[in-house]
């Protein structure tokens, strides 16, 4: 069966963009997309799927022309005839499904900023002036994406989280199958006293609130891997971070997949802070390296920590009590620096990529 993958964007690689990588390698797919940054994706050790990754033409770093673009170019997109099954796994790429079927949509997450976050984006990401124009831009695009789930032959999520929001504003029922992974290439090392936290800079990802707590944790580390895209919006939070940032924290903007997998071994821990997370493969990657996690008792998180075993669930995300949650878990650690690992590897193992992957292939032969 010949396979074609659609992506919105491949030059910021993080979770969905490994997810779309993976289903590549593991199907021997052809992915479909924008932006590609070729060396990101060798870092990440994908090299082998360049000559399989197509650019269906370059769009612009800002929104909304960014997203507009892509749902332009992904609309008139007709592969029909060349593959006898499509993917699409990328919210502003699902209007490939008008030419292209069968299909499957794979849903990270509705999208956020004009379904579950549009209040939180125009309140935090738009000037007062421009919220007139974002509204309509957002009623625009409810109306467009509504249009375009009609061709789309299969939903299957990310999360029971992610599924509950396609049912609350796209009014589709879908599958659960959680993202792949790579357990195996993961390892857990002795700490070398830091925590760390994997996510893309950006305000609803909240990581003032981990900036904030460790300015009042000066004998504490923590590593930020935080990526950001090149556009405004971006930017903007970014140099809110650098600016806030104490000395006790460092930022990485980026790091290729050997340097992550390197910095998950050695950690203490690891923090995140995401607003009402999709699903959140970062905290799985910790876990698969044998390391608990400080999170919010929301979204995605939910599914995937078990409390006060594979880490610590804040019910109330603030900084005070992310503080409490880091010395809680320091005395822990410094009691027994292993209590979580056993827990932590065995819970990661329940979201392999192999068990992914046979999960998707039994949905792709019932299409």
């Amino acid at each position: 069966m010949k396979i074609a993958v659609f992506h919105n964007f491949l030059d910021n690689i993080g979770g969905a963009e490994i997810v779309t990588l993976i289903l590549a390698r593991e199907l021997n797919a052809d992915i479909y997309t924008t932006n590609i940054d070729k060396e990101k994706i060798k870092l990440m050790g994908f090299s082998n799927l360049l000559p399989k990754i197509h650019s269906i033409g370059k769009v612009p770093i800002n929104a909304p022309y960014r997203q507009q673009i892509t749902m332009f170019k992904f609309r008139n997109l007709n592969l029909k005839g060349k593959y006898d099954f499509f993917i699409i796994a990328g919210d502003w790429a699902m209007s490939a499904s008008v030419n292209n079927k069968p299909n499957l949509w794979y849903v990270h997450s509705p999208i956020r900023e004009i379904w579950d976050l549009y209040e939180y984006t125009r309140k935090n990401s738009m000037k007062f002036y421009m919220r007139p124009i974002f509204d309509i831009w957002v009623k625009l695009n409810r109306l467009l994406n509504k249009k375009y789930l009609k061709h789309v032959n299969q939903l299957v999520c990310n999360s029971n989280n992610t599924k509950k929001r396609v049912e609350e504003y796209l009014k589709r029922k879908a599958i659960v199958i959680n993202p792949p992974i790579e357990t195996s290439k993961f390892k857990c090392r002795k700490s070398k006293g830091y925590w760390i936290s994997v996510n893309r800079l950006i305000n609803h990802k909240r990581i003032d609130l981990q900036l904030n707590s460790f300015s009042k944790l000066p004998k504490e580390k923590l590593i930020i891997i935080g990526s950001y895209e090149s556009s405004k919006h971006f930017n903007k939070y970014a140099k809110f971070c650098f600016k806030i940032k104490p000395k006790n924290v460092e930022i990485l903007s980026w790091v290729d997949n050997k340097k992550l997998i390197e910095l998950y071994s050695k950690c203490k821990a690891f923090i995140t802070t995401s607003q009402d997370e999709d699903f959140g493969m970062n905290v799985l990657e910790a876990m698969a390296s044998g390391k608990p996690v400080i999170s919010p008792n929301e979204g995605g998180y939910k599914e995937t920590i078990i409390n006060k075993k594979t880490g610590f669930l804040i019910n109330d995300i603030n900084e005070f009590n992310l503080k409490r949650a880091i010395l809680k878990l320091n005395r822990e650690l410094a009691k027994s620096p292993n209590k979580y690992k056993k827990a932590c590897i065995r819970q990661a193992k329940k979201f392999d990529t192999s068990i992914f992957i046979k999960k998707i292939k039994n949905k792709m032969k019932k299409s």
